[in-house]
């Protein structure tokens, strides 16, 4: 188990430098740079639009560095022109905001607002409507797919195979936008421009986010359960007079369960990258907001930064749920002796 833990640990570090290079890689090849733009003029601390203006620029940040130091001087540390030592990203130094007027990306994205603490900050504020959504999608997909597996060919089969299927087929922000006319501008039941202090606001962002994944959960949860069911020890329960329901908990279930705990994984992915459009469609305040703004002005630390922190908790998500699996299934707690 221990040796098992020591891999993913390994295969997890590997993966995030993984992820920073691809992403360091991937800004740089954008055309234009902060200061400069392909199609438009970027323009930060009042600087002027002359070249002396953006050389003062590229200096402060690094920018006339060639590629490969300014990728060292990220991840690991970099020694200036003043013999100073700067620690990069293996010590919790996410860079400074092109953007926002060099502001440390760690700040904005985990400092907390004036007079309020860290359940206020971004990086809060998007894992809790992430986890909102999840809680949601398992809560109503699993039960609902777990119905229509014990009521196969019936009219909430039939239906619920449709309504999931159209589910995982449209875009959330395509759904999320009528939902919000409706509820907004037609009924009132919404605030137009929401407070995100008041629980009632974060219902509709999060239905809509989970919307998907929940279709996902309720086909997979019904096609678990249709072929659990069908098994000779299930059967042997049943010719034993063993009631309905205890067959459903103890037999059914439990072996069910193993095929949604693995999707569980690709749906957080799923509902973190969703997260994005959801985020700028109702004005959140989290981290998604900022990657927009952050890839429409080319701010390298902010973009590199949100990457990482949405591959590190996939990363984290999919490490739990090889720890679930493990428990719900003995055999690979280990592997055999030799």
């Amino acid at each position: 188990m221990l040796r098992l833990f020591l891999r993913r640990l390994f295969a997890l570090g590997a993966t995030l430098f993984g992820v920073v290079l691809l992403a360091f890689l991937l800004t740089r090849l954008v055309p234009g740079n902060p200061w400069v733009g392909a199609n438009q003029q970027r323009m930060m601390m009042n600087s002027s639009r002359d070249t002396a203006g953006v050389d003062t620029l590229n200096r402060r940040f690094g920018l006339d560095l060639p590629l490969w130091r300014q990728f060292t001087r990220y991840v690991f540390f970099d020694v200036d022109d003043n013999g100073e030592l700067s620690c990069g990203l293996l010590c919790g130094d996410l860079g400074p905001s092109f953007r926002q007027r060099g502001l440390p990306v760690r700040d904005i994205l985990f400092g907390a607002p004036e007079n309020k603490t860290v359940w206020q900050s971004r990086f809060s504020y998007s894992l809790r409507l992430v986890g909102l959504a999840f809680l949601m999608a398992v809560a109503v997909g699993v039960p609902l797919g777990v119905m229509a597996a014990t009521r196969q060919d019936s009219a909430f089969d039939r239906t619920l195979s449709v309504v999931s299927a159209m589910g995982m087929g449209v875009p959330n922000f395509v759904i999320g936008l009528p939902l919000i006319i409706l509820f907004a501008s037609g009924l009132g039941w919404i605030s137009v421009i929401p407070r995100w202090s008041r629980p009632g606001d974060w219902i509709l962002p999060a239905v809509v986010l989970a919307l998907g994944p929940a279709c996902v959960l309720a086909r997979i949860s019904r096609a678990s359960v249709l072929e659990t069911i069908r098994q000779d020890y299930v059967r042997t329960a049943r010719a034993k007079g063993v009631q309905e329901s205890r067959v459903l908990s103890r037999h059914v279930l439990r072996n069910a369960l193993l095929p949604i705990i693995t999707v569980l994984g690709p749906l957080s992915a799923e509902l973190l990258a969703g997260s994005f459009v959801i985020e700028a469609m109702f004005g959140f305040p989290g981290f998604g907001r900022e990657y927009w703004e952050a890839a429409a002005n080319l701010d390298y630390p902010m973009l590199i930064g949100i990457t990482l922190l949405y591959g590190l908790l996939i990363a984290v998500v999919n490490l739990g749920v090889d720890a679930a699996y493990s428990i719900l299934d003995p055999r690979l707690q280990g592997e055999p002796s030799k």
